[in-house]
């Protein structure tokens, strides 16, 4: 089968475009044709070997895939040949990646595809929506009724979690640039406060003058400070991104408002937590409601390219391999 694997950990010139032996199944697992896999900053971290998680060589990049049910092991029930379905966890801890021709799947790490889902959109949006929804409501608890915050609002993440914050009841303040406000809007977006303003934290007490709930920085700036200061007795600020920044916490506002602090990776979801995600992903996307900004789809041949430009910052949106031609509905 073709295949975008490496060798070694290294920078985007490490990835090659090639044949493999095709993946054997085991008894609970589901062998899945691939027809897109979308590529993810998170896939550029393992790859270069920033992010250490057990995988063997050649290894085969990527965590998203939307395809089609080849086969099943005798324990993998609840597919049939020929379902169209979704996967935003593989490539990690010893799961071989989903940029090839055939990938295996954990059955409790497969979902299947809402009828007339473009499969574009569907992997576009597998590991964004997922990181927000886990943000908001895994790690957030956010409830109806309550105020969220959501910085970098116009982004991947930042977009998926306006939407599901608004659909669940909550209120939502969305800091992003001022060229954004409209597309944030349309999402849901109870407030626009434009980041490049000189008093981001003004606006956003102003919005909310009785404290925010759940403050979530998809932009990975993690200003501690004044997001410390902007909660609501027992809010909860959620970090989710921001590898390398050191942040100053303000420790003292933090524990006498019974205020918290917490972080967490996609990477070390549980299956049930994303299998949550999955479901509140579906009924978005079945309801059309959840659409990525942009797309750009490349062949699986310039995997190597797509990392280099992620890495290099020119995707604004998503970018998607394309593995097999569109399937002819």
């Amino acid at each position: 089968m073709r295949a975008a694997y490496t060798t070694q950990f290294g920078s985007p010139d490490v990835i090659r475009h090639g044949e493999l032996p095709p993946p054997v199944p085991g008894p609970h697992d589901v062998l899945v044709d691939v027809e897109v896999s979308a590529v993810n900053h998170v896939d550029t971290f393992v790859r270069s070997g920033v992010w250490r998680t057990p995988l063997r060589f050649p290894f085969v990049i990527g965590r998203d895939l939307v395809g089609t049910v080849a086969a099943a092991g005798p324990g993998a029930t609840g597919f049939r040949v020929g379902d169209r379905v979704w996967c935003n966890s593989l490539g990690h801890d010893g799961r071989q990646g989903a940029a090839a021709e055939q990938a295996v799947v954990p059955v409790d790490r497969l979902y299947r595809l809402p009828d007339g889902v473009d499969p574009v959109d569907a992997v576009a949006l597998a590991h964004p929506a997922a990181t927000a929804h886990l943000a908001l409501f895994t790690h957030g608890r956010l409830r109806a009724g309550e105020t969220v915050a959501v910085l970098g609002a116009g982004g991947n993440v930042g977009s998926a979690a306006v939407v599901m914050a608004s659909r669940a009841g909550a209120r939502v303040i969305a800091v992003a640039s001022a060229r954004d406000e409209p597309y944030v809007r349309s999402l849901g977006a109870d407030h626009v406060v434009d980041y490049r303003s000189a008093d981001v934290a003004g606006q956003i007490r102003a919005a909310a003058p009785d404290g925010v709930d759940v403050h979530v920085d998809t932009s990975g700036r993690n200003d501690l400070e004044p997001a410390v200061d902007l909660l609501a007795s027992r809010g909860r600020i959620v970090l989710l991104a921001g590898l390398h920044t050191r942040p100053v916490l303000p420790v003292g506002a933090l524990y006498l408002m019974d205020r918290s602090v917490r972080g967490f990776a996609i990477s070390h979801a549980d299956t049930a937590q994303l299998a949550d995600a999955a479901r509140g992903i579906n009924g978005l996307l079945a309801a059309g409601r959840l659409r990525p900004r942009a797309t750009e789809v490349l062949p699986l041949a310039e995997a190597a390219e797509a990392h280099r430009l992620l890495e290099e910052g020119k995707v604004r949106g998503k970018l998607v391999l394309r593995v097999r031609p569109p399937k002819k509905e």
